[in-house]
């Protein structure tokens, strides 16, 4: 006669518990980081406060020296700036602006960095003192170099392009057409940023063991193979990093436009959001509705760098 056997059970797991050191170390990990983080916040909230707040009034000139009083409008700024065919144009460019300034400043710098990677001291040294030199060029400054370097009349691209043959670009201006003036614009974004990818990827790439790079050679993988299978995937970290910033950065330029492009271009041809905010709240004395426009930014970088977060974690199996 065969008898069933009872279902065995089994006990529930009980969750680790933190050891006390643990307890105490994340406590003072906690004071340690207390002064940094009050200092961060008040810097941080209380600007971003106001500025919600200004979003909200009829804010010009008068209210700001307390000649009138201010007068409640709701998101009536929020609805002419969305109904304002200007904004969504500028908004367009400013995408497009930084679309070409990440990708290119990520593309050249981890270029580089590779680079780095693979040549000796004599050379490596004097690629990173030039290429920290240009990060380390004021914004202003540089702008008016490239200014300068492509001026239509005494500018050396020119004579050189005269000289190579190309006699039509005698007297060329790079800053009248729209698009010619936005890829001035976005090179010298490019060359002025692009050193701090360069230095950030160099950093991971010299972090990947040697040991895993020759494993992969060995199991017979391609140089292609093992940096896209191998490398990438241990300076993901890196790369979303200087990538977040990147689009941080480039995405809120005002100095290069701002100078390049004279404020602006020919009638505003090569306006972007923060020059056009500046406009709006400076030049038009209408600080509401160039707080509402500071606003809506603040929400599209932080739209756009999540999204950017979440792809990069899904991908590399994070969630």
């Amino acid at each position: 006669m065969m008898t069933k056997e009872a279902p065995r059970t089994t006990a529930p797991a009980v969750p680790a518990r933190r050891s006390p050191r643990r307890r105490r170390d994340g406590r003072a990990a906690l004071l340690y980081l207390a002064p940094g983080g009050i200092l961060l916040l008040a810097m941080l909230v209380y600007p971003i406060y106001q500025l919600v707040l200004i979003s909200f009034y009829d804010y010009g000139q008068p209210q700001a020296v307390g000649n009138a009083p201010l007068v409640f409008l709701g998101f009536q700024n929020y609805t002419d700036l969305l109904e304002n065919i200007q904004f969504w144009e500028v908004l367009a460019k400013t995408l497009g602006f930084t679309a070409v300034c990440v990708v290119g400043s990520l593309a050249l710098g981890t270029g580089l960095a590779v680079l780095a990677t693979r040549v000796r001291a004599w050379a490596r040294v004097p690629l990173f003192l030039a290429a920290l030199a240009a990060w380390a060029t004021p914004a202003m400054a540089g702008s008016y170099v490239w200014l300068f370097l492509f001026d239509a009349d005494f500018g050396l691209v020119n004579e050189v392009l005269s000289g190579l043959g190309f006699t039509g670009m005698a007297n060329h201006s790079w800053t009248f057409d729209t698009y010619s003036t936005f890829g001035l614009v976005a090179a010298e974004v490019i060359w002025c940023s692009f050193p701090f990818v360069m230095v950030t990827m160099y950093a991971g790439l010299k972090g990947v063991p040697e040991e895993v790079i020759e494993a992969a050679y060995l199991d017979g993988a391609s140089t292609w193979r093992t940096t896209w299978s191998v490398t990438l995937p241990m300076v993901r970290p890196l790369l979303t990093i200087a990538t977040i910033q990147s689009i941080i950065w480039d995405f809120k330029i005002f100095t290069q436009i701002y100078v390049m492009t004279n404020g602006g271009g020919v009638a505003g041809r090569n306006l972007v959001l923060n020059v056009f905010a500046y406009q709006q709240a400076f030049a038009g004395q209408e600080y509401g509705l160039g707080a509402a426009l500071g606003v809506v930014m603040t929400l599209l970088l932080l739209s756009i760098t999540g999204v950017y977060v979440r792809s990069q974690r899904r991908s590399a199996g994070w969630v």
